[in-house]
């Protein structure tokens, strides 16, 4: 089936995305000495292009960017950023691939929480705030480059990127015709466009992606719990058991450990074991 051209269009404005965040990306690696992965032939996954990661259910999920701990073209890294890109044009789609990306990167930061990878997403074109805020509410860091940004980026060599849902695939293909023409200089400066326009929040972005890669451990603390359960049916008669409660002399088996990490950007890592083998296992896997 031959491809719309809308589509075509949304694809290189999404290609675009990517040209515009990978230098910052690279930088932000080389400096910390990890490994950024993108969509590329790569032999730890056998040849093939796409960046692809399984949760904790063996779900998999097509991801744009993974930065890597002791990650190389031959070795697969511990995950330290999951970095998505999406464009969308209009309103009505923003909140369904809002939850798209969330449903794709959650459950992966969920498998690999003693990592505490970083979470972003670039978005452009027409996003409403409650979907950004959204992404945000599950702990992305979010850089948005609005529709008007992205037409402007185009106009800068000669094409005019607007379209709605009245627009003729004729126009389209003109405009995607017009993008093949352009040298590789070119397609650069529009993404260069978007860096310079919105150089606070890729700034902001990456100063917080840094402060997670450089994050250290402030504090560990373990607690030690003894005795059971108890199970009541009324909130009063819980009151009166901890008002009865022996705080002085408690008594009773032990049950568990909780254990605990905080970091110096204020991230936590949490957990309950129990026993000292699988706490101390906890406690050498974090980072």
């Amino acid at each position: 089936m031959a491809q719309s051209p809308s589509h075509r269009l949304g694809q290189i404005i999404g290609e675009t995305l990517e040209s515009t965040i990978r230098p910052i990306l690279e930088a932000v690696a080389k400096r910390h000495r990890l490994y950024l992965d993108c969509k590329s032939p790569r032999k730890a996954r056998g040849g093939k292009r796409k960046v692809v990661w399984i949760d904790g259910k063996g779900n998999t999920h097509e991801l744009d960017y993974v930065i890597e701990a002791g990650g190389s073209d031959k070795t697969t890294g511990l995950p330290k950023a999951f970095i998505e890109i999406a464009w969308r044009r209009y309103t009505k789609h923003s909140r369904n691939k809002a939850q798209e990306i969330q449903g794709a990167i959650v459950p992966l930061a969920e498998r690999y929480a003693d990592a505490r990878p970083f979470l972003g997403v670039i978005l452009a074109g027409v996003f409403t705030e409650g979907s950004l805020n959204q992404l945000r509410s599950h702990g992305f860091q979010v850089i948005y480059f609005p529709y008007g940004s992205v037409v402007s980026a185009f106009a800068e060599v000669g094409i005019d990127a607007a379209f709605d849902e009245d627009t003729p695939d004729s126009h389209l293909k003109r405009k995607v015709g017009q993008y093949k023409k352009l040298v590789l200089a070119q397609r650069e400066r529009i993404a260069a466009y978007l860096r310079d326009r919105h150089k606070a929040e890729l700034d902001a972005f990456s100063a917080a992606l840094h402060r997670t890669l450089t994050r250290s451990i402030c504090t560990v603390y373990v607690l030690a719990l003894h005795g059971g359960v108890r199970t009541l049916t009324t909130v009063a008669d819980a009151i009166a058991f901890i008002e009865a409660f022996d705080e002085i002399t408690p008594r009773g088996p032990f049950s568990r450990y909780e254990v605990g990490v905080r970091y110096s950007n204020g991230d936590e890592v949490r957990g309950q074991f129990n026993d000292k083998a699988a706490a101390i296992a906890f406690l050498r896997s974090v980072r």
